[in-house]
């Protein structure tokens, strides 16, 4: 059960990461790196939804909740960057991702692998740093499980 939750909160963040960066390209705002810290916060979302189901649930303890909160965080990051994958291949490649990484902090000409791995280790620590950060804050509060 709690992996079913684990998913479903990770596909969350992916589709709200997702809707944002859509968006965001939509109304040309897709190469403002400030905006992508953004995405940050969906992350920070969906990993509060699984800690916080997992303590209804009855789940209580700390590095079991930690370590759920963050796969939820690793499994929404992973999906997002399948999905950007295959976004830039749709919207031209390696020319449309050179528009994405004109910001970024990279040297020089990037390509998709080098883009997507610098995504998913900082997915990766925003995920370490929120479910640390959010079991912080859960570890104390008494939730009353349902019945």
């Amino acid at each position: 059960m709690k992996n079913n939750v684990e998913l479903k909160n990770g596909f969350l963040i992916f589709l709200g990461i997702g809707l944002f960066f859509l968006a965001m390209d939509f109304l040309g705002l897709a190469n403002k790196n400030y905006l992508r810290a953004l995405n940050a916060f969906i992350v920070l979302y969906g990993i509060n939804r699984t800690i916080k189901t997992n303590l209804h649930n009855g789940v209580t303890n700390y590095l079991e909740n930690f370590i759920s909160g963050f796969k939820t965080g690793i499994i929404g990051v992973f999906l997002g960057i399948i999905g950007l994958i295959i976004y830039v291949y749709a919207k031209g490649g390696e020319s449309y991702l050179s528009t994405l990484s004109e910001t970024y902090f990279f040297i020089g000409k990037t390509n998709i692998i080098m883009y997507c791995s610098v995504l998913f280790f900082e997915g990766v620590a925003s995920s370490l740093i929120g479910s640390f950060t959010l079991m912080q804050y859960w570890k104390d509060v008494v939730v009353n499980p349902k019945y």
